[in-house]
């Protein structure tokens, strides 16, 4: 992080991605664009969490601290995410030949 960036600054950035990210899951019908508006909001935790950890933990850089090692696992399970989420999402475009979210409405048969 820049070292001039205030806690704040951050957390206002991170609050902006997380609203844009819920704006894409609530409005948007494509599956493709709410995969990836939860990963945005995926990001904007994780750019909290770091903002928090840099202001309330200082650590020295070579010896990560909690916040650090949490973001590289919410990193992997966002990457895990992604790719179960496409999956699924490469099944259901084969099945229906669409990745509109109201036109599949029946997930058997």
């Amino acid at each position: 992080m820049i070292p001039h960036l205030s806690l704040s600054f951050c957390l206002y950035v991170s609050a902006a991605l997380f609203a844009i990210g819920v704006y894409g899951v609530l409005s948007r019908q494509n599956l493709i664009v709410i995969l990836m508006s939860l990963e945005l909001m995926l990001n904007a935790v994780n750019l909290s969490t770091i903002a928090f950890g840099r202001a309330f933990l200082p650590a020295s850089p070579p010896d990560p601290s909690g916040p650090q090692v949490f973001v590289v696992m919410v990193l992997a399970v966002a990457a895990a995410e992604a790719a179960v989420g496409l999956s699924i999402l490469l099944a259901v475009f084969r099945k229906w030949r669409t990745t509109h979210a109201g036109r599949i409405d029946m997930l058997k048969g």
